[in-house]
């Protein structure tokens, strides 16, 4: 029984077929191809509408050889496809426009944070003064008593603070007036140091008031210390830090570690003290507040000898970093967006 002869020659179909796609190197023609071959009006489709006119026995030999055919010329349109796509992404890859200019790699930079403390300590350094630090994490001893402030004192609602104990023995520090007292148990007099530093309260995080914050904290001691050495330094240090055009004022102010109080302003920064919605139209910004060590601070730390005098100060980092920089939101400072830090380059 010899070979079944078909009605059409399907190797020869497929020859063609084979060295036409070896020759096309275009997605559109490719299209083209595939249509003629396998669209609905190409030459299989034409192929499987003619097998029901065939003889009953031919039928299913003529149907595997059209499948045969169909899976052999799908593989070569799939291996193409693969091939033109891979050349047309390589040649986009060594397509650019020279006129445009090239992309700036970007590069880290000082937080402003960072950049105002660096500028008080080179000021209060170049006074004499020198730099502490000290736990954040204080005893109520060190954050209250020490510093005139008993358990039962008023003056404690003014800090909301985190407790990290029920017996509240411990606690994040509300300010960085720890450190005097830390200094003054441990270092010889005459001394004038500075304090900086993160310090916690429970404020809420809104635009002008957040849970954590940074603080300086100065502190100077000796015999002889007088308010007005307290208006000298101060003074100097806000005409370095806001320049010598700036207007400072002092008035009476409560703190319950200092005797006599004040509190410091200047002149605003953005109206030149005209009135504006910043200073809220009175022309001055309060930037610190300060007074002399009130004695009981000396006693607490150990110190009998009652000629000793000093002054002591304490500002917000934060703010001051504010003001000297125009920011009108305290959340900017913390929430680490590059458009914002960029800026400070």
């Amino acid at each position: 029984m010899g070979e079944t002869k078909l009605p059409f020659d399907i190797d020869s179909i497929v020859k063609v077929a084979l060295g036409e796609i070896r020759e096309i190197t275009e997605v559109n023609e490719l299209e083209k191809w595939r249509v003629k071959y396998f669209g609905r009006k190409g030459i299989f489709a034409m192929l499987t509408t003619s097998i029901p006119e065939m003889e009953q026995t031919l039928r299913p030999v003529i149907g595997a050889r059209i499948n045969s055919a169909k899976k052999q010329l799908n593989e070569a349109y799939e291996e193409r496809q693969a091939i033109i796509s891979s050349s047309f992404k390589e040649a986009s890859r060594f397509e650019m426009n020279l006129t445009l200019p090239g992309l700036r790699s970007d590069y880290g930079s000082f937080h402003p944070i960072t950049l105002v403390s660096r500028q008080i300590v080179r000021i209060f350094q170049g006074l004499g003064f020198g730099v502490h630090t000290g736990p954040e994490i204080e005893t109520d001893f060190y954050n209250f008593e020490a510093l005139n402030t008993p358990a039962d004192h008023p003056a404690r609602d003014m800090w909301d603070t985190f407790y990290l104990d029920t017996e509240k023995k411990f606690l994040l520090r509300t300010h960085t007036s720890p450190v005097q007292i830390r200094v003054l148990e441990k270092m010889p007099v005459p001394l004038r140091i500075i304090a900086i530093g993160r310090t916690f309260r429970r404020d809420a995080f809104d635009a002008s008031h957040s849970p954590v914050f940074h603080q300086v904290e100065g502190l100077m001691v000796g015999y002889n210390i007088t308010f007005s050495n307290l208006k000298a330094v101060l003074s100097f240090f806000l005409k370095e830090l806001f320049g010598p055009e700036i207007k400072v004022r002092f008035l009476p102010s409560y703190f319950p570690f200092t005797e006599p109080s004040a509190e410091i302003s200047i002149s605003c920064v953005i109206c030149k003290g005209k009135g504006c919605q910043t200073c809220s139209s009175t022309g001055w910004l309060e930037i610190l507040g300060a007074g002399m060590v009130h004695p009981e601070v000396f006693r607490k730390s150990g110190l009998k000898d009652n000629k000793l005098t000093g002054f002591a100060f304490g500002a917000g980092i934060d703010r001051i970093t504010m003001i000297k920089y125009g920011i009108d939101d305290i959340r900017l400072l913390f929430f680490n967006d590059i458009r914002f830090l960029k800026q400070f380059r």
